[in-house]
């Protein structure tokens, strides 16, 4: 396995929306279908995708990199998303890197390079949600580019990655943050990094499905910068310092599998960890890996972080990457956000992490082969016993 940890060395964060979710499998990964079409936007099959608008320019702040692409801060307006496209020139796949499931045959490979990235929250208290939004994702596109440069395939951001964790807070003004998906500007600029270096990414953001209605959202957009499809939280805590049912409603999409370039891949958000059901659920919609990301802080529940999700790794036989942000977030000042983000492999065994402290882009390589022989093992599934679980279902 190898292991790369890049970048500039993130309390529970923890909602129901619309089926429009493209390029899903329910069935088990026993049951692959043929090789996936590809679809565009616009519906039709091999339809180049809609341009999408131009990346914004990267602040002072974020450190320069060669790939960092530049437009107007305008590019993160609603209003822009008809603006002038100057689209990031397509790189083509590297041969050298293995892949997990090719488009070509659906057939299954050895290894996937996925990557998580956590950050810091680069704003002031008094910034707008707008100004917010715009620094953070100055900040997070050389990471991406960054991830790029080494071959990532699958690449997952951490929750509500442009903004704040602002659920300590039950203040209205934070809606304005909330935007549509997968048409909102954000979604569009990651279709476009997306498509330039043939990555997967998982992008996980404050939705607006319409006024008045939000749900805490992760778009998956496939390695030709189609969109996929999204995943709404489902669990949302409401306790002091995560009044997230203020700000969300739970979700109300199941718990979707998305069939990528590279393997078929679930999302679960933050507080959804504490709940078994829905981590085997995606076990037996077909996952191979399952992204965590997440807005944890240190104190009642920061020993569960290296148990749980573990725990979920190796009852159903997959891979999970937790992510989490870091540092602590004004005015709120709730606790730390102790990052850690990390991989656990079908075993539960933890097989790479970052740090506590640090802006800070993980990288490892994980053997699709491990799923097969954990569960050919471990027969969690065929030992399963459903017809006796009928109080768990019960409302």
């Amino acid at each position: 396995m190898t292991i790369d940890s890049g970048g500039d060395a993130a309390a529970d964060g923890g909602g129901y929306g619309a089926p429009d979710n493209k390029g899903i499998d329910n069935r088990s990964m026993e049951n692959r279908r043929p090789a996936r079409t590809r679809r565009g936007p616009s519906g039709l099959t091999g339809a180049d995708p809609e341009p999408a608008p131009s990346p914004p320019t990267a602040s002072p702040a974020v450190r320069p990199t060669a790939e960092a692409q530049t437009a107007p801060a305008s590019a993160l307006a609603p209003a822009s998303a008809s603006a002038p496209l100057q689209t990031p020139a397509a790189q083509p796949p590297s041969q050298a890197e293995p892949g997990s499931l090719t488009a070509k045959t659906g057939e299954l490979l050895p290894t996937v390079r996925s990557g998580l990235i956590q950050t810091t929250l680069n704003a002031d208290s008094i910034d707008t949600g707008a100004a917010i939004a715009e620094k953070m994702l100055a900040k997070h596109l050389p990471m991406i580019d960054e991830a790029g440069r080494k071959g990532v395939q699958i690449l997952c951001l951490q929750e509500l990655f442009n903004g704040p964790y602002f659920c300590p807070s039950q203040d209205p003004k934070w809606y304005d943050m909330a935007e549509p998906v997968p048409d909102g500007p954000t979604t569009k600029v990651m279709q476009e990094y997306a498509r330039k270096h043939n990555m997967v990414i998982i992008v996980p953001l404050f939705e607006k499905d319409i006024t008045g209605v939000y749900y805490n959202t992760a778009a998956v957009i496939d390695a030709d910068g189609t969109y996929l499809g999204k995943y709404r939280k489902n669990h949302l805590p409401q306790v002091a310092g995560f009044w997230e049912k203020f700000f969300f409603k739970p979700g109300n999409l199941g718990y979707p599998i998305f069939r990528t370039a590279y393997a078929d891949i679930g999302v679960y958000i933050c507080y959804d960890r504490h709940f078994p059901e829905g981590a085997r659920a995606l076990g037996l919609n077909g996952a191979h890996i399952v992204y965590n990301p997440s807005a944890t802080v240190a104190g009642l529940s920061q020993y569960l972080w290296k148990l749980e999700q573990p725990a979920h790794a190796v009852a159903n036989g997959y891979f999970l990457g937790a992510i989490n942000r870091v540092g602590t977030e004004a005015p709120w000042n709730i606790g730390k956000f102790y990052g850690s983000s990390y991989f656990v492999n079908p075993r539960g065994q933890i097989v790479a992490q970052a740090s506590e402290d640090k802006d800070e882009l993980l990288i490892a390589d994980l053997n699709l082969e491990e799923v097969k022989e954990v569960r050919d093992l471990w027969q969690f599934y065929r030992d399963r016993r459903p017809e006796t679980y009928e109080q768990i279902a019960r409302l």
